[in-house]
């Protein structure tokens, strides 16, 4: 994958329901996420084209 592709919002929870994950399990990852790497998820978040203001779930 190069920096030019996306992959959007769906998809990530597509992939994160293909190996288990629940809704519970996905938000703990999300607010992981974004409380370990705050700069990272905002560039993560523009990159699958989701507002700020706009939860992963």
């Amino acid at each position: 994958m190069n920096n030019n592709e996306v992959i959007s919002k769906e998809s990530w929870v597509i992939l994160f329901r293909d190996i288990g994950l629940d809704d519970e399990t996905m938000k703990k990852w999300h607010q992981s996420f974004e409380k370990r790497y705050s700069d990272s998820h905002q560039a993560f978040l523009k990159w699958l084209n989701i507002p700020d203001i706009v939860t992963f779930l």
